[in-house]
């Protein structure tokens, strides 16, 4: 009987090592630890695998499905970890890491090959499949989605159609076809054959020399042409830039990292979100991969956000477009029963401009289906304008300029004006209405060379207008088209497809198609000519798609009571997490220390302790200096002693007084941190003289003569402040400091941006200061500029005490020691920023 008990024991142990492991969930505290992970091979010639820079976040409860974050172009696993503490906090296990050629993962850059850094990404999977801490579904097969945007957009999309162990995607501003966004083009020649029907594109040539820039940096022993690239894309680049045009082989190449390749083989929840501020992947590229994979796979959940950010800049959405890679791992890696909102959004930024600044004006087209950049219908707009005779400039200069990488739409509405001659205008009449222009429109365009060319290059863009000289350019976005083989006085008829983009036409506005030779972001051809761009039909075919409008409008009333509410619920929210203050604490053994920490610690989210138990105290009539190297926790130090920000536990006495917010003993310090903040059209005295108005010390003696006296700013003082340098700034800030001649006076990085004469100066003015019994704090980065301020130090490094003391007793019986030997003897070689 026993044997028989035995036996059935033994088989259902073997049955239930079979099946997947859903171990019980488990409770710990969440973790974050630097691991290393064997990848795809080096190269074609090296089948060796990568080691993989990687950094693996758990969550407090485990296990839980993964979610790998895969960081831009020039990043690495640092530049993702905000939103890998948000996605750990949300309890996801999350795996940055850095991609080869980037931070501390070597190898050469393939651009997201499918050889190379796809089989990276597979490794991962490989990798979380081994860790009890992630929720198994089957066999070698975990929870998993990828994130990420631009560079670690595209890999997500290719690893996911890869690898169908992929769960769950979020990408952001990538590319759907390469050659398409690197060599665009958008037109098509009418009434020709099938093999001249389309050309290559225009070389997009500023955003690629800027990524090639950044892949060449390498160690000054290893130097070359190719930096860090490969061979392969290092002879695609070459081509581009001396040829404008791409090889057969630099073609597939391009393709086989395009997400457009493997489109058609993902099925896992895809969430796509594209920039309208974005010339190097436009709206468009997004919208193809969502197309592509409906196409395929009509039942994959997918949605596509054009939110109004970008490569170059735009609104910052980033919380919102984070919340919805939250929303949709929610739904389909922890399975929760949430709605992931409509299948299309785009947001509508107003103003000519787009910028950080005008968040608040922001409103949402949405739709429950998204039928293309064309829209399920188009609206035939009229234009006019007769034939009109344009310029390209010979060797293609002066060229419009409508980007610069990072900053393209900012600048696009400032600096986009044509040179004389070198564009042609065609203009629609006024709208009557209120019309909204969503999408990528259509025009037919004829062009006759008046010489024969091996190609025509021409940028074709809408502007909206209103008859006064103003103009709107929806992102500085032009649709770039290319044509071979011209012949002098033939006539070529075109159908070019303009940007894709989110705008709205307000009443009495016009509707401008602006075509032009040049364009400083793009190759252009080197030989002067002459074309004439004339209207085919004059019919402008402008999208229609079956979105509602989320406006923030509503009636006077109702904005009065909603603001009435608003208010109502501001304060209410604000008097019950209004600061309960504790008790003031009074030390009389402390009544004549200026400054003394006691068991100090500060963490923020996530677990970061920036500050760790540290305790020291600053006498009487000194120059203290206040060191360590980046991201010690010295400014976070210095803030928690004038109450800017809440210690987690511990305290700062000043003069025996707790600093609270709020608390009187502050009054006693003075204090520059992180630079001043000055009225540019104000002079250096008028900001002194508001500042301590503002402080409400209104009945005090500013000591302002004694004050500028040590400053020693000279009639300068009496200028307005934008007109002052770095330096003169800086010496403002502390004489702003010094108002009121505090007893103590904290200074973070007093000597940025002086010279060494003003160096000089302000060491003398520390000390002179020191010498009235008062005491000075001085955190720096000068350690030789320390050594002769200062008469005692404090040494940090990862939030804790190092060491403490007078600088002479510190360096006493070391010879021919400074006191950046001893520091860096102390500190070690351990100066990486984060964490530990």
């Amino acid at each position: 009987m026993k044997r028989v008990l035995g036996t059935a024991a033994a088989i259902v142990a073997l049955t239930i090592g079979l099946l997947p492991s859903f171990a019980s969930a488990t409770a710990a505290e969440p973790s974050v630890s630097d691991v290393r992970i064997s990848g795809g091979p080096a190269s074609a010639m090296d089948s060796k695998p990568v080691s993989i820079d990687a950094r693996i976040y758990l969550p407090a409860t485990v296990p839980a499905p993964a979610v790998v974050l895969a960081h831009g172009f020039g990043g690495s696993k640092e530049s993702v970890d905000e939103q890998a503490l948000s996605l750990r906090d949300a309890g996801f296990v999350v795996l940055a890491y850095s991609a080869r050629g980037f931070g501390k993962t070597f190898g050469s850059i393939s651009m997201n090959s499918p050889q190379f850094e796809v089989a990276d990404a597979r490794a991962l999977i490989d990798y979380l499949a081994k860790r009890a801490e992630v929720t198994q579904d089957a066999t070698n097969d975990p929870r998993v989605g990828f994130a990420g945007g631009s560079y670690g957009g595209a890999i997500s999309l290719l690893v996911a159609g890869y690898d169908a162990r992929v769960d769950a995607v979020s990408s952001d501003i990538t590319w759907n076809d390469m050659q398409q966004t690197l060599f665009a083009q958008n037109a098509t020649r009418l009434g020709a054959t099938a093999d001249v029907k389309r050309d290559t594109g225009v070389f997009k040539q500023m955003w690629a020399s800027y990524f090639f820039s950044v892949g060449m940096a390498t160690p000054p022993n290893l130097i070359n042409p190719c930096g860090r690239f490969s061979l392969e894309w290092c002879r695609a680049y070459q081509e581009g830039v001396t040829t404008g045009q791409l090889s057969e082989q630099s073609q597939a190449l391009m393709f086989a990292s395009s997400p457009a390749s493997i489109a058609e083989r993902i099925t896992a929840p895809t969430l796509i979100m594209a920039g309208q501020a974005d010339s190097l992947f436009p709206l468009s590229e997004g919208s193809k991969t969502f197309e592509q994979i409906a196409a395929a796979h009509p039942a994959t959940p997918l949605k596509l956000v054009w939110h109004a950010a970008g490569h170059d800049g735009g609104v910052n959405e980033s919380e919102r477009l984070q919340g919805f890679t939250m929303t949709w791992f929610k739904k389909y890696l922890l399975r929760e029963n949430i709605s992931t909102g409509p299948v299309f959004e785009a947001t509508l930024a107003s103003g000519t401009i787009v910028s950080n600044n005008n968040r608040n004006q922001l409103k949402f087209f949405t739709s429950d289906v998204f039928a293309g950049v064309a829209g399920t219908s188009t609206n035939k707009i009229k234009l006019t304008g007769k034939a009109q005779n344009i310029v390209a400039p010979a060797g293609g200069q002066p060229a419009l300029m409508t980007v610069l990488p990072g900053l393209g739409g900012s600048i696009a509405s400032l600096v986009a004006r044509s040179f004389p001659n070198q564009s042609a205008y065609f203009e629609s009449a006024p709208f009557s209405a209120t019309t909204p222009l969503l999408g990528s429109s259509h025009i037919t365009l004829r062009v006759t060379p008046t010489q024969s060319l091996p190609e025509l290059v021409l940028f074709t863009s809408l502007r909206i207008t209103n008859g006064e000289q103003t103009q709107r350019f929806p992102n500085g976005l032009v649709a770039p088209l290319r044509i071979t083989n011209v012949v002098a006085g033939q006539p070529i008829d075109v159908s070019v497809q303009l940007p894709a983009v989110v705008a709205e036409i307000s009443p009495g506005e016009r509707l401008q198609l602006v075509v032009s030779t040049t364009d400083a972001a793009y190759r252009l051809p080197i030989t002067p000519s002459m074309y004439t761009i004339e209207l085919v039909d004059g019919q402008l075919s402008t999208p229609i798609m079956g979105v509602t409008k989320i406006s923030n409008s509503s009636s006077p009333l109702t904005t009065i009571y909603t603001a009435i509410a608003v208010i109502g619920a501001v304060v209410l929210l604000l008097w019950l997490r209004r600061p309960r203050r504790r008790p003031a604490i009074y030390r009389a053994d402390l009544a004549e220390v200026p400054l003394q920490v006691e068991n100090l610690v500060k963490e923020f989210k996530g677990g970061h302790r920036a500050v760790d138990d540290i305790s020291w105290s600053v006498p009487t009539g000194v120059v203290l200096g206040l060191l360590g190297p980046n991201g010690a926790g010295k400014t976070t130090t210095m803030r928690m002693a004038m109450g800017l920000i809440a210690p987690t536990s511990g305290a700062v006495f000043v003069y025996g007084h707790q600093v609270q917010p709020g608390s009187p003993a502050l009054s006693r310090i003075g204090a520059l941190v992180e630079g001043a903040g000055f009225l540019p059209h104000l002079t250096g005295r008028e900001n002194l003289e508001l500042f301590w108005k503002a402080s409400g010390r209104t009945t005090e003696d500013p000591q302002l003569d004694a004050v500028l006296a040590m400053a020693d700013l000279g009639t300068a003082v009496d200028r307005k402040v934008r007109t002052y340098s770095q330096g003169m700034r800086q010496r403002l800030g502390i004489a702003q400091a010094m108002l009121g001649m505090p007893d103590l006076l904290m200074l973070d990085e007093p000597t940025n941006g002086l010279d060494p004469p003003q160096i000089r100066a302000m060491r003398a003015m520390v000390q002179e200061y020191a010498a009235t019994g008062r005491t000075v704090i001085v955190s720096s980065h000068l350690l030789s500029e320390v050594e002769q301020t200062c008469s005692h130090v404090i040494v940090m490094h990862r939030g804790r005490l190092v060491t403490s003391g007078r600088v002479d007793e510190l360096l006493a019986g070391r010879s021919n020691v400074r006191l950046e030997d001893f520091f860096l003897e102390v500190v070690g070689d351990d100066l990486t920023i984060g964490r530990s």
